[in-house]
């Protein structure tokens, strides 16, 4: 087995390639376009056969295309989590930093960690990410739009202070504007330009929540059954997982979700851990919420929180383990789900 490590940028992308002990067999720089992916396909298939494993830097936009375009071509392709990079270029014996030392350092990494998750993407839960983060996006673009809107409205009438979560609100967004309408001067014309703008935005995150909520009750309804996952959380962490196929073990996709505790004790403190700062931040995040709000309804949650908290753990010891119980309800929800738990389409990047 060969593996060619990817360094990806805007413009190139250079690969390195490596025997199974981790030397260094070739390296080659091709343009960031679907010809130069293809003659990086050729490259590693001419000088080095077809038992090839690609590892890619996991750096969603750069990286995407670069995975679309071998994914199509049948290569096998391992995403790198970023934070593991660091890590292997200080444990480097090369000195200096380059495009090549770091495609080396990527391959060398898909060597030392055989279980980093095997990339794929089907189609119906890269449309959920999509979707999910765009909405994400539009949700942080209304939020700076509200604080600019308020501070516009507190030099006009310190008097009138709306709460900010009031503006996604279109009544109070009417009353405002109605207040609005017959003032003059500049501080006014601009609230009103941002109150329309926060109209406009709010319609539109609106119509995605809606169009996500039916994606996910065909997709994956079991995660809905779930308490404390709503329809984002749910649509979030089928799009983050983009294939519950690929983990072969509940403790592989907690370790990807970063929930899984990371020991850390010597001698007598044995038994301890700390927290796991790697893994997906996106599905931790979506488990985080489920588990939150778990804690603060009658739940079997909430139930297995006291009895950490029972036991000696502390609150952020005992909401670390209940999300590490929640990622094996997940991830076993997800495998029993017919939807998620086989590709339906053709692999694609995220």
């Amino acid at each position: 087995m060969v593996v060619v490590g990817a360094d990806v940028h805007k413009r190139t992308h250079t690969f390195v390639a490596v025997d199974e002990v981790g030397r260094k067999l070739g390296q080659l720089t091709v343009k960031a376009d679907g010809k130069g992916h293809d003659k990086a396909i050729r490259w590693a298939e001419v000088e080095f056969g077809t038992d090839l494993v690609w590892g890619i830097e996991d750096c969603r936009h750069l990286s995407a295309r670069l995975e679309i375009d071998l994914l199509d071509a049948g290569q096998t392709v391992v995403r790198v989590p970023p934070k593991l990079m660091a890590g292997a270029r200080r444990s480097s014996r090369e000195r200096g930093k380059s495009d090549p030392i770091d495609a080396l350092a990527v391959a060398r990494v898909v060597l030392r960690e055989p279980d980093l998750p095997v990339a794929t993407h089907d189609e119906a839960s890269r449309e959920l990410k999509l979707l999910v983060d765009r909405r994400d996006d539009l949700v942080k673009q209304r939020t700076g739009d509200v604080n600019r809107f308020r501070w516009h409205l507190h030099r006009i009438d310190p008097s009138v202070d709306p709460a900010p979560k009031s503006l996604n609100r279109a009544k109070t967004r009417g009353e405002l504007a109605e207040l609005l309408e017959p003032m003059t001067g500049i501080d006014a014309r601009l609230a009103r330009d941002l109150l329309a703008d926060i109209d406009r935005t709010t319609a539109v995150i609106n119509a995605l929540e809606k169009e996500i909520s039916v994606l996910v009750t065909a997709q994956a309804p079991a995660l809905l059954e779930l308490p404390g996952c709503g329809v984002l959380s749910a649509a979030k962490i089928v799009g983050e997982t983009a294939g519950i196929g690929r983990f072969t073990h509940e403790a592989k996709y907690a370790m990807h979700a970063g929930v899984a505790p990371i020991p850390l004790w010597s001698g007598e403190t044995k038994g301890r851990v700390r927290m796991n700062k790697t893994g997906n931040r996106q599905l931790n995040c979506a488990l985080h919420r489920i588990a939150v709000t778990q804690i603060g309804r009658d739940t079997l949650g909430r139930t297995y929180y006291r009895k950490r908290l029972a036991a000696g753990d502390s609150e952020t010891e005992a909401l670390r383990a209940l999300k590490r119980r929640l990622a094996r309800v997940v991830f076993n929800t997800l495998k029993n789900n017919p939807s998620t738990a086989t590709e339906t389409c053709a692999p694609a990047a995220a």
